[in-house]
Formats: C-alpha cells, sequence, structure tokens
C-alpha cells in the first residue's frame, strides 16, 4: 500500500505531490514522510549506479521559494544522512543550478536533488533528482519511488554542510556573458547602456538581477518581484501565463527597456519582451534561440515539441537555412531526442518546447532557462553594438494570426487505450479525405493550404491525463473556426470524448 501511493506522486520524470493545505479538494500527499523516505531511496539507487559505498557520496539538496521548501529539505537532508551519505544544503537555489552542482569544480556532487513543483500553485510541490548524465529518467524515477516502499523515516546525525551554490551558478553565467560580448568597451561591465527588466515571480530566479545584471553594468530599473515568496502573490510564476506576460511587457514599456526576462519558480523556463512590448514566447522563443545558434551551427537540427506551427518550420528552414525536427511533448523528450541525434552524427544545438524548456547541445543538454537568457543578452549586446535590434533576428518569422486549443476529456477507465483508438479512427478518416498528414511523432497533424483555409491541427493524447488537446492555427482570420469544423467532422461518434 505504502508503495503504490508513493507511485502515484510519479510525474512523468519528477515527484510530484500536494505539500500543503489551502486548496478545497486537495488532500496533502507529499509529507517530510514521503521526502524522507524517497531520499533514503534515491541515495540507494545513486550508490548502485555509481558503484561508490553510501558513505562515499556526496549530495547537493537545493529548493526553491515554496513555502513547503525548508520541511521537505529539511525532510530530504534527514533521509540522505539516514542513508549514510554526506549532503550539503544549497538552500535557495534552481533546478539548472543544482544539476551544475555535479559539474562545478567547487562541488561535483555525485547527484542532487531539487525540491520544486515549477508553476504549480504554492501548495504543490515535488522534486527533481540529478546524476551525472543529467536529470533522471521516467524509468529510474519508477524504480526509486518503488523501492522507497521498503524503507521507513529514519533521523540521523547530519552529516551536512551548506554551500553558496546560487553566487558560483551566477559566476558561471557571468564568465558566459563576458566572453560572448566581443564588443564591450568595459570587460568588467559588457552591459553598461543596456537597461534590462526581469520578472522572477516571486520564485528563485531573483538572483539574476543583483548577482549578475546589476554587476555587469546593466540598468535593472523597474524589474520586479525579485524576493522569493511561496505564496506567488503577484501572478503565476509561468511564462505561458497570460498575467505573468503582461506583467513583464508593462514593466518594459513603462520603464522603456531593451529587453524584458521572464523566469518560472525554479528558472528552468524563460520567455523575453522586446523593447516595444512585443512578446517573444512559444514559436518566437524557439525562433529567437535558434537564430542566435544558427551562425555557429550552419544547417543543423533543431528539435521542437510537436505543437509548434508552420510559421516556425518556414522560418527555420527557409530563412535561416536549419532543419526542423517537430518531435513529442515533453521537455525530456526533446532533450532526449537532442542527444540521440548528436550521437548519430546529426548536428542538434538546441532542443526546445514551446512551454520555455529550452537545452543547448554546450550547455550539457540542460533545459536552463538563466543560460538561455544569457545567451539573448549577449545577443542584444551584440546586435545593439552593430546598430541592430535583437528584433531583427526574428523579423521574417510570420506573425501569429489566431489559434485555439481545445482539450477533449476522456470518459473511461482505460483512456489511454481508447484515446488510441480515435487517433487511429481520426487519422483514417482523414486520409480518406485526402487531407496532407505531415508526418507526426505522437497523434496526427493535418496541414491545409488551400484557398478556402491555411492553416494546421494536432490531435494528441495528453502525457499523463484522460485528456485528448486539440492544437489549431490558422494563418489568416476565420481559418481557425474552419478547421475546428473539418476537425469536427472527423471526430464524429466518439461518444466518450466530451
Amino acid at each position: 500500500m505504502k508503495t503504490e501511493r508513493l507511485l502515484k506522486l510519479q510525474n512523468g520524470s519528477d515527484v510530484r505531490g500536494i505539500a500543503a493545505e489551502g486548496v478545497e479538494g486537495e488532500k496533502v500527499n507529499l509529507t517530510a514522510f514521503e521526502a524522507n523516505v524517497i531520499a533514503q531511496s534515491f541515495a540507494h539507487w545513486l550508490s548502485k549506479k555509481t558503484g561508490k559505498p553510501l558513505s562515499c557520496l556526496k549530495i547537493g539538496v537545493g529548493r526553491d521559494s515554496r513555502i513547503t521548501g525548508e520541511t521537505l529539505s529539511n525532510a530530504v537532508i534527514a533521509g540522505l544522512s539516514a542513508s549514510g551519505a554526506e549532503c550539503v544544503d544549497c538552500k535557495m537555489a534552481t533546478t539548472p543550478a543544482m544539476f551544475m552542482s555535479i559539474v562545478f569544480d567547487e562541488t561535483k556532487f555525485d547527484g542532487s536533488v531539487m525540491i520544486t513543483a515549477s508553476h504549480l500553485p504554492f501548495n504543490r510541490n515535488g522534486l527533481k533528482f540529478f546524476d551525472a548524465d543529467g536529470g533522471l529518467e521516467h524509468d529510474d524515477i519508477t524504480a526509486i519511488l518503488t523501492d522507497a516502499g521498503n524503507f521507513e523515516e529514519k533521523e540521523a546525525e547530519k552529516k551536512c554542510t551548506t554551500f553558496d551554490l546560487i553566487s558560483v551558478y551566477a559566476s558561471h553565467l557571468s564568465k558566459t556573458i563576458k566572453s560572448g560580448i566581443k564588443t564591450a568597451k568595459n570587460k568588467e561591465k559588457p552591459l553598461e547602456g543596456l537597461k534590462i527588466v526581469v520578472d522572477a515571480g516571486n520564485g528563485a530566479g531573483g538572483f539574476f538581477v543583483e548577482k549578475l545584471l546589476d554587476t555587469l553594468g546593466a540598468n535593472t530599473t523597474g524589474s520586479q518581484f525579485l524576493n522569493p515568496d511561496g505564496m506567488f502573490p503577484n501572478h503565476i510564476p509561468n511564462p505561458e501565463n497570460k498575467a505573468a506576460m503582461e506583467a513583464i511587457q508593462s514593466a518594459v514599456l513603462a520603464n522603456k527597456a531593451d529587453l524584458g526576462l521572464i523566469f518560472d519558480t525554479d528558472v528552468d523556463r524563460m520567455s523575453a519582451v522586446l523593447s516595444d512590448g512585443t512578446e517573444v514566447n512559444r514559436d518566437a522563443i524557439i525562433a529567437l534561440a535558434a537564430a542566435i545558434l544558427a551562425p555557429e551551427y550552419p544547417g543543423s537540427t533543431i528539435i521542437t515539441d510537436s505543437v509548434t506551427s508552420d510559421r516556425l518550420t518556414r522560418f527555420l528552414e527557409k530563412e535561416l537555412g536549419l532543419k526542423h525536427h517537430c518531435f513529442k511533448r515533453g521537455y525530456k523528450n526533446v532533450i532526449n531526442e537532442c542527444k540521440r541525434l548528436n550521437a548519430e552524427g546529426i548536428v542538434s544545438p538546441l532542443a526546445m518546447e514551446t512551454s520555455g524548456h529550452g537545452a543547448l547541445k554546450d550547455n550539457y543538454y540542460l533545459d536552463d532557462g538563466a543560460f538561455l537568457a544569457v545567451k539573448i543578452i549577449i545577443a542584444l549586446a551584440n546586435a545593439s553594438a552593430e546598430g541592430k535590434t535583437l528584433a531583427s533576428l526574428i523579423e521574417k518569422l510570420e506573425p501569429l494570426v489566431e489559434d485555439k486549443e481545445i482539450r477533449f476529456k476522456i470518459n473511461c477507465e482505460d483512456f489511454s487505450s481508447y484515446g488510441d483508438s480515435v487517433l487511429a479512427e481520426f487519422k483514417k478518416r482523414a486520409e480518406e479525405k485526402g487531407f496532407t498528414l505531415p508526418k507526426s511523432y505522437e497523434g496526427v497533424r493535418i496541414s491545409f493550404n488551400d484557398a478556402d483555409k491555411k492553416g494546421w491541427l494536432l490531435l494528441r493524447k495528453s502525457l499523463h491525463d484522460p485528456v485528448m488537446p486539440l492544437n489549431i492555427e490558422g494563418e489568416r482570420q476565420g481559418d481557425v473556426d474552419k478547421i475546428l469544423s473539418v476537425a469536427k467532422e472527423l471526430l464524429v461518434g466518439f461518444d466518450k470524448l466530451s
């Protein structure tokens, strides 16, 4: 029963749960007990994988600003200590920094644990795990949670020290900026003359202003919500959230900034705002990252998730001379596909989801919002030195005209199998009608390019939930409704969808 309960905490390659009261109908299922036994299990898993005795392992622990972060962190530290491993408390940190703790010479941890639930509400929390190969995979988490059922909550004398990891991480980012800006008059203050506004959403990203931008000479007047507050009183710390994007857009315009940056809670995702208030997210943030990398990687392949647009494909292939590999949803999926292609000799410098998860080949395939922000800042500085704007990098990306997402609920117990049957019939009906079906690695995608309608749709299964999302994009006003009519016709008769 305990193992079954623990396995319900798995969310893909992470552990996620309800860690605090406060939301009606949501019962707490991630407490100090679960964190303690899962930490013990992780230590044993890591010992087995590395071949090191438990007593020789050094494991870092960090957390974001969530209200339950300190409690769960203490429980993880207690569990690691009870296992015999040495642990290092990194206090407030970010998810990318916790992976880099395995890389940095100052730390060289064998593994690390980040306590976060990304952009989810204040009552949620979770654990992300890293070893030398990066973030753990789905099957690794399943094994750890299964074995955690064999442990009892334990306290032990803590073999734990503290370490200011975020300062080391900020220094790493600072060096990257200094080496990337070739035309700076002041090498120690290469961002002088640039106004950059940051919205950290009261998550863990406030360090980016104090420890990085300010020290490098940027004017950060107007930066907001930098102080950690796990109740997230201003807006959801999520670059995809409309209110969050409006907040950073307003800050950029009010302060006449050259660039706005917005992070999620644990800073593995980001989006940007141009000086005129134009938001750069979803397809546009992928286009910008690809445009920055294209000169260094001509003809290379960009990996994205499945809901990117035909507009992005045309920009990457026709304007940048790159290849677009439209893969699956899930940041681990796109990252692992990027690793696979590079291992086969197909150069792929970037794997990126429309959610803002962006991983660079040259940065350990790590989805690091702060590192991606650094690449954008370097591009801004270099463009400014040439009398150009950051916007010029993506000026040929066709603008979004209209789009829509509909999430159909699957009303049956075996929702996965039913979803498969829907997709099979949906594809068959589309083929019979002669529609254009590009290769799709998940779901069914249809492209439309005729006088009546232009755009695309994608019907797929959700990664974890009894839901079938339908994404539609139209290239002209009114095209979305026309494409939606086609989709509804192809879905006639599926009585378990609502």
